[in-house]
């Protein structure tokens, strides 16, 4: 009698347990994220054909579709509907994802009783703590209101249960790893557990017209956890980032459908909750009376939004053979590189068997390019014992060549620098429109850029001090600016 072949119903079916990648054969590696043993059998996929069906709604041409309903809603923390693009549309669902302890339970906390109201009520969910626990944060940080519901649960029918019961505007699950659906094995926060929540929670967001916020973990990597198609299925998804020994913390907009991704809202972390800060500037600045050496202050860009961040160096005789290079707030690469251009093209040759600790001010992190300029000149002032002149901001990208580059944003950075009471800048060549009142040098090279020092030194081409800067000052004419 001949065998019998297998249908397709009755072969296995293989995925890998860390991305949800199938396929009809076993894999000793998943191609899709590259891990090795995590493809597992788990049944055999069923052919099915879908009929065509009653559709929900008719189709309209896009001009007809009425718009208003997608009116975004402001969520009473305004740094928040910065990043957001006005607030939160009825029916979008937002990630907010972060490290352990950076603060998220507490923004999010703060947001349901702000956004709370008689017409708006909230539900805020949490799977990670108890009801009580969440109060005592909530008597804390003052977040009380007779239209914020809470409830602590872990099954997702519970909390189907719960937006039946309360119908509110505003749903808070803290957080997304920790809820489980009796119907699909695994346990919380697994792949195919995750994927499940998230896609029963958009559908009821979508249906109700119902804002929904996620709180959702990152892995040891700074990656969300759980499968990316959790972040193709949300509308926003939102990262909160800070050093837990600062107070600075800032949400970043990753991806937006409802506005542009370039915005960050920033957030100051204290004993009695978490404010928002229109004007963060004050905490990356150390205000003195007279200058200090080692010390320079830049503009960074944290998005479209101008910040003004002090940058410090300090060098000290070394008294191992292999000096020290310690850096905080700042790329250990690009600090090493502005060493050695400094020792190649400025022609400072004390650095290199010196240690040297360089750090920013208030937590603040610094990565982009523009900063280059101001590290060089902190470093080239903590090697002389030399202050740079008062009320100086240095702009600009160093490439290897000593050459300074220009940067994005120079203007806005400048009328950042102007507001906050800085009277000189260094900057790139053509910086445009500069501020009234403000004196802008432009600088071709790291030799241009070291005459700044008050106390200076002779180049190996012969100029001295003060020869070859280009002054400039807003609304005036050309004068030399030091």
């Amino acid at each position: 009698m001949a065998a019998r072949t297998k249908s397709a119903k009755d072969r296995p079916s293989y995925r890998c347990t860390e991305c949800g990648w199938t396929t009809a054969k076993w894999l000793g590696r998943c191609p899709e994220c590259q891990a090795w043993g995590t493809v597992e059998e788990y049944g055999a996929p069923a052919v099915r054909t879908t009929a065509a069906g009653r559709v929900s709604s008719p189709a309209l041409p896009i001009a007809q579709v009425d718009g208003r309903q997608a009116t975004a809603r402001g969520t009473g923390v305004p740094e928040l509907d910065r990043v957001l693009g006005g607030g939160l549309v009825p029916g979008a669902v937002a990630l907010l994802a972060g490290e352990p302890g950076v603060g998220k339970s507490t923004l999010l906390l703060d947001v349901a009783a702000k956004a709370a109201g008689p017409e708006h009520r909230t539900l805020y969910v949490t799977g990670e703590e108890s009801a009580s626990q969440v109060r005592l944060r909530a008597d804390r940080i003052h977040a009380l209101s007779d239209h914020l519901y809470l409830a602590a649960e872990t099954d997702l029918s519970a909390v189907l249960g719960h937006l039946d019961e309360v119908k509110p505007s505003l749903l808070i699950l803290d957080s997304v790893q920790t809820i489980a659906s009796p119907e699909i094995e695994g346990a919380p926060g697994g792949m195919a557990q995750v994927r499940e929540v998230a896609g029963a929670l958009i559908r009821a967001s979508k249906d109700r017209g119902m804002s929904t916020l996620l709180v959702g973990h990152v892995t040891k990597d700074g990656a969300i956890a759980g499968p990316r198609l959790l972040e193709h299925l949300v509308d926003v998804v939102l990262h909160f980032e800070g050093d837990r020994h600062a107070r600075l913390r800032l949400v970043r907009g990753v991806k937006n459908r409802y506005g542009a991704t370039d915005e960050v809202g920033c957030f100051e972390l204290h004993d009695e909750g978490i404010t928002g800060l229109t004007d963060p500037s004050g905490l990356f600045l150390t205000r003195r009376d007279e200058p200090v050496p080692g010390t320079c202050l830049t503009v960074t860009l944290e998005g479209r939004r101008p910040l003004v961040a002090e940058v410090q160096a300090l060098t000290v005789d070394s008294q191992i053979p292999s000096p020290r290079r310690t850096t905080s707030g700042l790329e250990t690469s690009r600090v090493s590189m502005m060493l050695a251009v400094l020792e190649q093209r400025g022609r400072i040759s004390a650095l290199g068997k010196r240690d040297i600790y360089s750090a920013t001010v208030g937590g603040v992190r610094l990565s982009e390019p523009a900063a280059d300029l101001a590290i060089a000149l902190a470093l080239a002032s903590a090697a002389s014992d030399t202050p740079l002149p008062k009320n100086l901001v240095a702009i600009g990208e160093v490439g290897l060549a000593g050459e300074v580059r220009r940067v994005t944003g120079v203007q806005r950075r400048l009328a950042e620098a102007h507001r906050l009471g800085f009277t000189h800048a260094l900057v790139p060549a053509d910086p445009g429109k500069v501020p009234r009142g403000m004196t802008v040098t432009e600088v071709a090279n790291m030799g241009d850029a070291l005459r700044v020092l008050p106390r200076g030194r002779r180049r190996s081409d012969g100029a001295k001090d003060g020869e070859g800067a280009a002054g400039r000052t807003g609304g005036g004419p050309e004068t030399a600016p030091w």
